[in-house]
This record gives C-alpha cells, sequence and structure tokens, in this order.
C-alpha cells in the first residue's frame, strides 16, 4: 500500500492559520474575567501605549479596516472603555480615548496575560527568537503583498 503524503500538515499557512486560532482561544480564558475579547485586548494594548489615537490610526497599526474596527469600538464605548470625538477642525476625523475605567484596568490585565503567557514556559531568548521570526516572516509576506514592511523587527 502507498502511503499518502500529509500536505496539509506541512503548509506553513495551516499552521500559522492554527496557531493563531488557538492563541486567541487560549487568551480567552485569561480575557474572560474583564469582559474583553482578544481584538478588544489589542486595541487596549494600542491605547495604553498612546492614550489617544485617530481611528484611522489606530486601525492603521492593528491592521484592521474600519468595517471592522468601527462596531467593535462602539461595543467598547458602550462597555465605557474608551470614548470617541470628532475633530473640531475636521468633523471626518474621529478620536479614540481611553476612560479612566480602561487606565485602571491596565496592570490587571497585563499581569493576568503575563502569567497565561508563563504557562507556554519560553525562556526568554526562546521568546524573543520566536517573535522575530514571526516578523520576519510578516514582513517578507507583506512585501510580497506590495505592502509595507512591519515597523519593528526585534
Amino acid at each position: 500500500m502507498v502511503s499518502r503524503k500529509r500536505i496539509l500538515e506541512e503548509q506553513l499557512c495551516f499552521s500559522i492559520y492554527t496557531a493563531s486560532r488557538e492563541f486567541t482561544k487560549f487568551y480567552r480564558q485569561t480575557l474572560e474575567p474583564f469582559q474583553l475579547t482578544y481584538p478588544q485586548y489589542l486595541v487596549l494594548l494600542a491605547l495604553w501605549e498612546e492614550p489617544r489615537q485617530l481611528v484611522k490610526e489606530l486601525g492603521s497599526h492593528l491592521s484592521l479596516d474600519s468595517g471592522t474596527l468601527t462596531p467593535m469600538l462602539k461595543r467598547m464605548e458602550g462597555m465605557e472603555l474608551i470614548e470617541r470625538s470628532r475633530s473640531k477642525e475636521d468633523e471626518r476625523k474621529v478620536y479614540i480615548e481611553l476612560t479612566e475605567k480602561a487606565i485602571g484596568m491596565e496592570s490587571a490585565v497585563l499581569e493576568s496575560v503575563a502569567d497565561c503567557i508563563s504557562k507556554l514556559a519560553f525562556t526568554e531568548q526562546d521568546y524573543k527568537q520566536l517573535l522575530h521570526g514571526i516578523k520576519a516572516l510578516t514582513s517578507k509576506i507583506q512585501e510580497n503583498n506590495g505592502g509595507k514592511k512591519h515597523e519593528k523587527i526585534i
């Protein structure tokens, strides 16, 4: 009998897709006590770095289009995590700003995520090496898609 090739399991794209889905599930348990989804957590991370941003800048930073980002931001505003306001100079520009509630959650959320990541038992060197490899791969893919390179490769 001829053995069949395991083509699917040898695909880099499938491995990354599977890892991404598993990572999202992994984070779900950690973020649930804060009533956050993984994409909402990413929004908060970006805003904890820079507490006031234009929606367009935030979308670019997170690689999310406005069709995905706007409904999520509306939900986060309903959760009292962010406030949206229009620019006085140009009403087409919408700013997103953290509320005191979101600012107050930062240390607890980050601590919970750090505890979650520690379960993966990566050494610091392994973690940095994996992060570097993923960023390098992302840059190569973006280049071949005609997009910009990933901004920071550690």
